[in-house]
């Protein structure tokens, strides 16, 4: 069975959790619980050198980075499809991806906001404006991406791919930190779409067992 190293808060987990659903793949969480960084000792980093989930175990192999991790289930689990068959359309989910894991995601995971609280003294309220600061730079941008006509039902096209599994995480999180999503029509109205989804319902952070731990 495959094992995922996860946490029910973070955003990458959400993202590979999403596809072992909508795959229909079984899979036993390994929970990693990121405030007491467990992340960063020794014995995980022993299993995953970079110290950071999702982590994911298949045999002999242990694949970090959530969107390698997806492309790789997509690879050796092709059903459904994550990514389109044609090239031009695979660069745009990827593309889309990339917008949210490469340039809202970094700015505002659990590394750097530690940081800014204890390395640079920022209070709650400042963090606060920093997280929405970026939030909105990214959403913005996806926001204009999605008037593209080849965007459907979902961020590409009539059938989730990559790029809504990317999405609605970030979703989560905005709201978590009181982004003002709701301004963000067209990337709403997918996320709601997704949403409506057995897979990506159950994966979300009040649905994994270690939520009730806080």
């Amino acid at each position: 069975m495959l094992q995922l190293y996860t946490y029910f808060r973070s955003s990458a987990s959400f993202r590979v959790r999403i596809v072992l659903n909508m795959k229909g793949l079984p899979w036993e969480p390994r929970v990693v619980w990121l405030p007491s960084n467990e992340q960063g000792a020794d014995p995980f980093r022993a299993v995953n050198p970079q110290g950071l989930v999702p982590l994911l175990v298949d045999g002999e192999q242990r694949l970090a980075q959530s969107l390698a991790i997806i492309e790789y289930l997509d690879e050796t689990r092709p059903q459904p499809r994550l990514l389109p068959g044609d090239p031009p359309g695979r660069a745009r989910v990827r593309s889309l991806s990339l917008l949210v894991a490469a340039e809202i995601h970094p700015l505002n995971n659990l590394r750097v906001l530690t940081h800014l609280r204890g390395e640079l003294g920022l209070d709650d309220e400042a963090i606060g404006r920093w997280y929405r600061h970026w939030c909105d730079e990214g959403l913005a941008a996806l926001e204009r991406e999605l008037a593209d006509p080849r965007t459907g039902r979902f961020c590409h096209g009539d059938e989730p791919t990559m790029a809504d599994v990317c999405l609605v995480p970030q979703v989560f999180n905005a709201r978590r930190y009181e982004t003002k999503v709701e301004r963000y029509e067209r990337t709403m109205r997918i996320f709601d779409e997704c949403m409506k989804l057995d897979a990506f319902r159950k994966a979300q952070p009040s649905e994994q067992a270690e939520a009730a731990r806080g």
